[in-house]
């Protein structure tokens, strides 16, 4: 029996190698990238138009533009956690976290989806209490406000237009996307009521933010929450995986498969390879590591290569 720890730029008989973040086949790195700029700039810009927006709210009556400002304020706060994790997930591993801390995107992502949730609990409350007790929202200001936080939403959306692997940059992006789509919402309602008087629009277009929000809290909750579990990437199938391991010379059959995200942009994966009296040297561990990264994208893979087919017995139940 041999074990092998394979990696893009390393493959060993019979020991371990490190390897930091993901690569394509064409040496392209996929790990964590450096956002910070785009973090800072996006966290102070918003932040600040959270507050102006929820004091304009309150001051001329608009539950709309209360309920945004509260949009504009959680995904502030799921920025910073984002960019807190994007520091930590680059940090070396240690003696006890032998992975590092990458992790710590996927604890952010479940995080952002638990802000969302409050956020979502905050503004229903006070859109309940202003049905109970109704105010006149002035429809002018509720437009010229919105009208900015369109602009400053969409400048910032596409500060994270790259990095779409990352559920925490995706996330972000979406968010501020999500964001510019709300505000121009509540500056058509904002016209709407300065041209026919209709004050009630703006709790109506309050409700369809909370529903905008709760969907993608939804979406962001569940792949988060997969990811927490350990499940394999819904853009890798398994299946496949295995039949293409399988597929190599003298590899007879392939038991203990487990394929986990280890952050929101690294995938790493076990397995045991049967191969009967037929070498696996170096370069054969080192074309297994290159197939999978080029073709699933998997940038950490250990195998370990079994010469005798009867070992294969209650353990090999054990996973795919």
């Amino acid at each position: 029996m041999a074990h092998a720890h394979a990696h893009h730029h390393h493959a060993h008989a019979s020991g371990a190698s490190d390897c930091h973040g993901l690569h394509d086949a064409n040496g392209h790195h996929h790990g964590p990238q450096n956002f910070g700029n785009a973090f800072a700039f996006g966290i102070g810009l918003n932040l600040a138009f959270a507050l102006i927006e929820a004091a304009a709210g309150l001051l001329y009556g608009s539950m709309a533009l209360v309920a945004d400002a509260g949009h504009n304020l959680s995904d502030v706060l799921a920025l910073v956690l984002a960019w807190v994790a994007s520091i930590a997930a680059r940090r070396p591993p240690s003696g006890r976290y032998t992975y590092g801390y990458k992790n710590a995107t996927i604890l952010a992502a479940l995080g952002n989806a638990l802000l969302l949730a409050f956020a979502i609990g905050a503004i229903l409350f006070e859109t309940l209490q202003r049905i109970m007790t109704p105010q006149e929202p002035q429809g002018l200001v509720m437009a010229i406000v919105a009208g900015i936080g369109i602009a400053i939403n969409t400048l910032t959306a596409m500060l994270f237009l790259r990095g779409q692997e990352d559920i925490n940059i995706r996330g972000a992006y979406l968010h501020m996307a999500a964001d510019a789509l709300v505000s121009f919402g509540v500056v058509v309602a904002g016209l709407v009521i300065l041209v026919t008087g209709f004050t009630w629009i703006d709790l109506l277009v309050s409700l369809a933010i909370l529903a905008v929000i709760a969907w993608g809290t939804w979406g962001l909750a569940r792949d988060s929450l997969k990811m927490g579990l350990l499940a394999v990437p819904a853009r890798i199938d398994l299946a496949e995986v295995k039949q293409h391991l399988a597929s190599f010379d003298g590899v007879t059959a392939v038991h203990d498969l487990h394929v986990w995200p280890m952050s929101t942009t690294e995938v790493a994966l076990t397995a045991h390879l049967v191969m009967p009296g037929h070498p696996a040297p170096d370069s054969f561990l080192r074309d297994v590591a290159n197939s999978l990264e080029g073709r699933f994208g998997v940038g950490h893979a250990t195998l370990q290569i079994e010469r005798d087919e009867d070992l294969c017995g209650r353990p090999c139940e054990q996973g795919f």
